[in-house]
């Protein structure tokens, strides 16, 4: 069972065994919501399907979200549904991928690990490791996935609330690590949301510090010496991720996790909610 990265080679051997195996590619771009889907089309790992943020990893328009802000998240029990119309059952390895660093299939590989999916690991670097290690594209749009039903188990992975964010902000025992660009942090540009700044007492590490310039992420000891250096002797259990909607946080929970920091939480709202629920405090600087 692969459950936090696969590698290229891994991923071959994995596919040449005949295992039960789905593979969903989650390419997606922020400020052009369909190029992911573009992108998966001019190339592709065969066999794999098109994930999309908006259509797939979040709820924008029902009544039974389980978070708020720009990328709500689905209850568990539809993304349940959406898992079983995309062909994934519980005996599956699931293994998710993008071209953004693990931006898009980091929420994907929550999601899963939040419905009780073990067996879910990220393509470490993504599509263009795959190409880099010779591994073959298809182009085009793949066939209709064959739907299973994808049974909800205990969620593996755990969300935190504004409401529990706000109650006990300040007090020991819990960190917030915000993933937004430095810039976005300190309040100086917010090109997304209402009202710039951070939750106050946030720590700032970029998401993209977690991975190297080729999209792969940087080793274990690596990772885990920069976020001792970053907790400053603060707990790891209390750790809480967000960003600006739940999305780019992931890649430094996963990182966490590879680091063997354990599974920490993520505060799926994350600014866009917090920013846009009146009375709470904001930071700026």
């Amino acid at each position: 069972m692969y459950t936090t990265l696969i590698d290229p080679a891994q991923l071959m051997q994995l596919i040449a065994s005949g295992a039960p195996l789905r593979m969903l590619d989650a390419s997606f771009e922020l400020m052009n919501p369909e190029a992911g889907a573009a992108q998966f089309e001019a190339e592709h790992l065969p066999g794999s399907t098109h994930v999309h943020l908006d259509h797939h990893l979040s709820d924008k328009t029902g009544a039974d979200r389980a978070s708020g802000g720009r990328h709500p998240l689905p209850s568990r029990e539809t993304f349940a549904r959406r898992l079983g119309e995309l062909g994934v059952a519980n005996d599956m390895q699931v293994v998710v991928l993008d071209r953004q660093g693990a931006n898009y299939s980091g929420r994907l590989w929550w999601m899963l690990k939040w419905c009780g999916h073990e067996a879910v690991a990220v393509l470490d670097g993504g599509l263009p490791a795959w190409k880099a290690a010779g591994g073959e594209v298809a182009s085009g749009p793949s066939p209709a996935p064959v739907p299973t039903r994808f049974e909800l188990r205990t969620a593996l992975a755990q969300l935190a609330t504004t409401a529990e964010i706000a109650g006990t902000l300040g007090r020991p025992g819990l960190t917030l690590i915000d993933a937004r660009a430095s810039a976005r942090f300190r309040g100086e540009t917010e090109p997304l949301d209402p009202v710039a700044g951070h939750i106050p007492g946030a720590l700032n590490r970029p998401f993209g510090e977690s991975v190297t310039g080729d999209g792969r992420f940087k080793p274990a000891d690596e990772l885990r010496a920069e976020f001792e250096r970053l907790l400053g002797g603060r707990d790891p259990a209390g750790v809480v991720h967000h960003c600006g909607s739940g999305v780019s946080a992931l890649p430094n929970l996963l990182a966490m996790e590879i680091a063997g920091l354990g599974r920490t939480r993520l505060y799926p709202g994350s600014w866009s909610e917090w920013c846009n629920t009146p009375g709470l405090p904001i930071a700026r600087g």
